[in-house]
């Protein structure tokens, strides 16, 4: 199973993020038949942790790590993180070029999840991608369909935009199948 750990933001905050985009060059640039791809918005989220293909019989240690993770962070915050999207920026080149929003707010509290739940797993000899983490929701996959210009014009557009405050209530266990149109399961959830 490939399998992700996410904080998904509420419908009203991605609805907000969905209208900007849309007036974005590469929301343009889609709505005119351009091969951009936007991200589908019934699946926005923030991986704090991604694990490649885990083993079904591993299933229950994930999901005793994340309730670890869960215990520590009611254990050691008054609140659960208050977070927003905004910012923006680029990962990849050419035809791999992925647009994407930062996140905004309470980030010391937010890096301090995603160190505790990559620890957590590697406590427990889990498998998960180990290269450096920056807290993003991915916006859209321009690759080389849309002059890197108009990516730049989206990234100043995004660094610009603040959505609406959300509290990070809720870790998400989800599951991935991969394809042309890739989709989601979740598998289990923990308040925060």
């Amino acid at each position: 199973m490939r399998l992700f750990v996410a904080l998904y933001p509420p419908p009203e905050a991605v609805d907000h993020l969905r209208r900007r985009v849309a007036r974005l060059r590469v929301g343009e640039a889609t709505a005119d038949g351009v091969g951009v791809r936007v991200a589908d918005s019934a699946q926005a989220h923030v991986t704090l942790a991604f694990l490649a293909a885990v083993p079904t019989e591993q299933l229950m240690a994930v999901e005793g790590s994340l309730d670890q993770v869960a215990r520590w962070s009611r254990d050691s915050w008054p609140a659960p993180p208050r977070l927003r999207l905004g910012g923006g920026g680029t990962f990849g080149q050419g035809r791999s070029t992925v647009l994407w929003v930062g996140l905004r707010g309470d980030l010391v509290e937010l890096t301090e999840l995603g160190q505790v739940v990559r620890s957590r797993l590697r406590a427990n000899c889990l498998p998960y991608d180990e290269k450096p983490w920056h807290p993003h929701l991915t916006v859209a996959r321009p690759g080389d369909r849309l002059p890197p210009a108009d990516v730049a014009a989206d990234v100043a557009a995004l660094d610009a935009y603040g959505g609406p405050q959300w509290p990070a209530r809720e870790l998400v266990l989800t599951r991935s199948h991969p394809g042309h149109r890739p989709t989601h399961d979740r598998l289990a959830a923990w308040p925060l």
